[in-house]
């Protein structure tokens, strides 16, 4: 008779904890992979439909009262509640709409991390909170064009995303004769995409788009890459062998981009939510003016928020995002 052969329990139950070990170590990155896709997918449709709703508006400037009282605290501030309700929800389905000091209501959780998970801060509240430069010294209500500083508001959208909105009823037009950004910015919008069921951080489930321009609009959703360029660099330079800042990008990642002048801008505007540093001064963006070497392109200061003419073979700083 033949002697069947076949595993002792001993070493199938080895195997078995073999498998569940590697199961232990693999499946969280597998999940994390996932989770990745499928919120960068949801970014981008998210932009879309924003990006085509705005569109439709034929003013994105003046809804709402904002009204200063004798201190910098307003006394009548209905600006986002009304923008939305007055102007959004006509053109974007809309399930719920959570006037200020209610942002929780709409899924707004009370603290985010930031990008890289270097801090917890407390979801802003109103626009001197997303970034007080948005508010520096002149550029508020003066010289360098007009900012209010409003409270934020929220609303819930069908597919599940709570949206905070910052809102400044004051901005101006492209054609604005200054190059300040603050007076440009129409809204901010920053998002979670599952309200406040975690990980609440940004370049995960939260992210930022941004409206610029009172007449034909411009909206952008910049996914920032998570460090600057090692050192300061020209936009362009005719030296083959020097890094210029396009290539700047693609040393660091093959899916990495030059953002171009407003995507730089909302980087600005949304600095303290990416830790981007407002001790740089100036960033390149891929704007391009005109070619060359000595020829212009367009940088982006962080320390006052203006918007510069710069030959290309200055050197700045570099922030790129993802394609």
């Amino acid at each position: 008779m033949k002697k069947l052969k076949g595993f002792t329990l001993a070493e199938i139950l080895i195997t078995l904890a073999i498998i569940g070990i590697v199961a232990a170590i693999t499946l969280p990155g597998l999940l994390v992979n996932v989770n990745e896709k499928a919120w960068d997918a949801q970014k981008k449709a998210l932009h879309a439909r924003l990006a085509q709703a705005i569109g439709q508006m034929n003013t994105l400037g003046g809804y709402g009262t904002y009204t200063k009282g004798e201190t910098e605290d307003a006394t009548v501030d209905t600006s986002a509640e009304n923008f939305i309700l007055d102007a959004l929800s006509k053109v974007y389905k809309i399930n719920n709409v959570c006037g200020p000091d209610k942002l929780s209501s709409c899924g707004i959780p009370s603290k985010i991390t930031t990008l890289n998970a270097t801090s917890e801060i407390t979801f802003p509240t109103k626009i001197s909170e997303l970034n007080s430069k948005l508010l520096n010294g002149q550029h508020y209500e003066g010289e360098y064009g007009d900012v209010a500083d409003t409270k934020a508001a929220a609303f819930e959208t069908v597919n599940g995303e709570s949206i905070a909105v910052f809102y400044n009823p004051l901005c101006s037009s492209d054609t604005s004769a200054t190059h300040y950004v603050q007076n440009k910015m129409c809204v901010n919008f920053v998002y979670d995409l599952n309200g406040t069921e975690g990980p609440n951080q940004v370049g995960k489930d939260v992210g930022f788009i941004t409206a610029f321009y009172n007449k034909n609009p411009v909206v952008v959703a910049p996914a920032p890459h998570t460090a600057d360029y090692t050192s300061t660099v020209a936009q362009f330079t005719d030296t083959s062998a020097t890094v210029d800042a396009s290539s700047a990008c693609k040393t660091m990642a093959e899916d990495l981009r030059l953002p171009d002048r407003d995507e730089i801008a909302s980087l600005f505007i949304n600095a303290p939510l990416i830790n981007l540093a407002d001790n740089k001064t100036s960033y390149w963006s891929g704007s391009v003016i005109s070619s060359g070497a000595s020829g212009f392109a367009w940088n982006q200061s962080f320390t006052l928020g203006s918007r510069a003419r710069s030959v290309r073979s200055n050197t700045y700083y570099v922030r790129c995002i993802k394609k």
